[in-house]
């Protein structure tokens, strides 16, 4: 049997946002197949059986046959190992909880070079899983031992360590189902929803809303339920303690039994339930002091322990918690019972995606505690049919939101606003969460900020419920006729691609936007400015120029300048934008390193650009350039063409087609068309009389013009403006400042 030398991995970049391939962030590979170019897959003995036994999914893979077992039709035919890489790398993130559906690969002018892509949330994530494919894919070559298992876990150890948590992204994704875009600010969960001055921002299930008063009064148990107390919300009585001593004549004075836990625990951690004895209520002291700052003794009340979701003042969810217990055998030791009665459950994990925990009896002092009560221990034998509780207040995850009384959902809500909190989980005790709190003596013991949602997204019994969609409508409220509105959570973002004249293009366009009212930000080859203001010197058409002008929360509108090696080397840094402009295809014999060696490959490139734009948006292209003029077939939104000919055909089709708008030159003056209709801004020479006049191409200005016609800026404010318009942008020469966060 032939041996095949590992595939060279000549270059990786992560393409960070719509890019040639796709609207979403991709891994890009470049490999060199070497001697396998020769081989496609029907030509590797036991190959395709080995790779098919190893991940036998890939069954339900379309590729590019369109349906199930395309793939494997295509192993059978015979394919390329590049593309057969490519469908592993999927596969392995689909088995690591990160499912992901889109892959490329295409060849390159040089023979045996191909690229390859594949969808990637994450680049830490999308690397790790391309390492262990690789490393696959060379094991079946050459017919070697591989653990898949141990790759995929491997693979999921970077998930959980590098991914948003399942509350976040949950968050992140009913956002993106309405279209708003998200920005992720750190190496955790703290996630921006929409753009600039239109932004939201959500820390797991604490929003921008969140008050840090209302954080530390959640955080205080006593305090909570002093306030919930006074506004006649039921709550259990109770005392905070500083002693084992101190907390067995608490219990005295309050009435046994009692509930011993931290006051400002969170996560059930240290509480322990339906206390009767000295000695119980002396430990479970102990149990609850390393958890919180102080120990509170409560008055124990009957029934489940329910968590209720509050979100905007309405009741999104709710779960019941159910005593957790194992049963005796005679044989077994309790260590044994737990593990094969509960842990073995699939539902228990120590990930954070499972809804259910395991039980480690070694390092959980409550169980400990429990077992104490029953007069049991890890190794103990109970009886054949004994009962043993191991968690009183375990299980917090049978969803119940049907359930729930309407006087209850009351409660729960009118709790969450005593305490201040836009997104409260609210633990009430309950007999029967379908019935009146009061009449069943029921109380709210705890109201915890930040609460998670695993619970809820997937009970271990019953329907998961939409809680993500209920914090992003409280975050972005739907429009009270429930149209769909694609500008939700955005501001007016303009990008500019070409090579002529485009940062000139994207300063006049955010000149027009300053005037008109908005503090607009500007990304382009001469800097980064704020409202005419330069903030940074450094050439920033580039994606983490435009991303800073993104996440500022002063910006109202954006322009950012991208040409063809910013597409190629990062994508674009925004997903959508109102305006799209393309001026030309030139450029291209700079790009020989992507593989860009002809002309005829621009419209590819430069297609992102018309590609993005919203359909409430524009594409503005120049007709002189037949090449862009065609690319007003990829829009979504409008297209408003420009030319210097008044006669242009391309101008004149559009025009007569869907009443077609059009900036023109005729007879010397600069004029607005659409449809039929022709409106003139103002004579070419009387508009370019100041400074512009030598600094502006008359081209560029009609796309400058057109982007701002597109953005509704009146055609008294665009001829104002123009005349007006400075070459050099105010700041744009002065010494270079400090870097400051936008």
């Amino acid at each position: 049997m032939t041996t095949f030398k590992d595939i060279d991995l000549l270059r990786i970049h992560y393409l960070r946002g719509p890019n040639i391939w796709t609207y979403r962030p991709v891994l890009e590979v470049w490999l060199d197949l070497g001697p396998l170019e020769d081989h496609p897959s029907h030509q590797l003995p036991g190959f395709n059986e080995r790779l098919t036994t190893w991940l036998p999914a890939l069954i339900e893979h379309h590729c590019g046959v369109g349906e199930r077992g395309g793939f494997l039709q295509r192993l059978e035919e015979g394919t390329w190992c590049g593309h057969v890489l490519e469908h592993i790398v999927i596969e392995l993130l689909n088995l690591a909880g990160m499912p992901t559906g889109f892959g490329q690969t295409r060849s390159t002018s040089r023979h045996g070079i191909y690229r390859m892509v594949f969808r990637a949330r994450e680049e830490q994530v999308a690397r790790s899983a391309l390492a262990e494919g690789h490393a696959l894919l060379m094991a079946a070559l050459n017919d070697q031992p591989f653990d898949v298992n141990a790759a995929v876990a491997r693979v999921r150890t970077v998930v959980d360590d590098r991914y948003l948590g399942p509350s976040t992204a949950c968050i992140v994704t009913a956002a993106a189902d309405r279209g708003i875009p998200h920005i992720r600010l750190n190496d955790g969960n703290l996630v921006q929803l929409g753009y600039g001055a239109a932004q939201r921002r959500i820390w797991t299930a604490e929003t921008e809303f969140t008050s840090a008063i209302a954080e530390g009064i959640a955080s205080d148990k006593d305090l909570t339920k002093s306030l919930l107390k006074a506004c006649g919300v039921p709550v259990p009585e109770g005392q905070v303690v500083a002693s084992p001593q101190a907390a067995w004549e608490a219990a005295q004075d309050i009435g046994l039994p009692v509930v011993v836990k931290p006051s400002n625990g969170n996560h059930a951690r240290g509480v322990t339930l339906d206390l009767r004895k000295r000695e119980d209520i002396e430990a479970a002291w102990h149990v609850a002091e390393p958890e919180g700052s102080e120990v509170m003794v409560e008055r124990f009340i009957p029934g489940d322990e329910h968590r209720i979701l509050v979100v905007g003042g309405k009741v999104a969810a709710a779960a019941r918690g159910e005593v957790v217990s194992i049963t005796g055998n005679g044989r077994s030791t309790v260590q044994e019972l737990i593990d094969s009665q509960l842990n073995s459950d699939p539902r228990r994990g120590y990930e954070e995606e499972y809804p259910l925990e395991i039980i480690d009896l070694t390092q959980d002092a409550k169980v400990q505690l429990e077992l104490m009560r029953q007069d049991l221990g890890a190794d103990s034998v109970p009886a054949a049919g004994r009962q043993v509780v191991i968690q009183r207040n375990g299980n917090v995850a049978v969803d119940c939101t049907d359930e729930v009384h309407p006087e209850v959902a009351y409660i729960a809500a009118l709790a969450a606003k005593v305490v201040g909190l836009d997104i409260a989980g609210i633990d009430m005790v309950a007999q029967d969460i379908s019935k009146p709190l009061h009449a069943q003596g029921g109380a709210i013991v705890e109201v915890n900020a930040g609460p998670g949602l695993l619970m809820h997204l997937k009970p271990a019994i019953g329907a998961p419920r939409p809680v993500g969609q209920a914090i992003a409508e409280h975050l972005f409220p739907l429009a009270d006729d429930a149209s769909v509105d694609d500008t939700v959570g955005r501001i007016p973002v303009v990008g500019v691609a070409g090579t002529r004249s485009s940062a000139t293009i994207a300063r006049l366009v955010a000149w027009l936007l300053h005037l008109g009212g908005r503090y607009t930000g500007l990304a382009c080859s001469e800097g980064l400015f704020l409202n005419e203001r330069c903030v940074d010197t450094r050439p920033s058409a580039h994606w983490e120029g435009a991303r800073r002008l993104l996440t500022s929360q002063m910006v109202q509108a954006a322009v950012m300048e991208n040409d063809a090696r910013a597409i190629l080397q990062d994508g674009l840094a925004y997903d959508r934008c109102t305006v799209g402009v393309v001026t030309d295809m030139d450029g291209w014999e700079a790009l020989a390193e992507f593989d860009v060696l002809s002309a005829e490959q621009m419209p590819r490139v430069l297609r992102t650009q018309v590609d993005v734009v919203l359909a409430s948006g524009a594409a503005v292209l120049n007709a002189d350039e037949p090449e862009v003029a065609e690319l007003a077939r990829l829009c979504d939104g409008a297209v408003v063409l420009t030319s210097t000919d008044a006669l242009n055909a391309a101008v004149a089709a559009h025009r007569a087609k869907d009443h077609g708008r059009a900036v023109l030159l005729q007879g010397g003056q600069v004029v607005l068309a659409q449809g039929a209709s022709e409106k003139p801004l103002g004579e070419l020479a009387r508009l370019t009389q100041g400074q512009a006049a030598a600094s502006v191409p008359v081209p560029a200005l009609l796309a400058a013009i057109g982007a701002a016609w597109a953005l509704d800026i009146a055609p008294d404010l665009i001829a104002a403006g123009v005349k007006t318009f400075e070459p050099v942008l105010a700041g744009a020469n002065a010494p270079r400042i400090p870097v400051l966060p936008l």
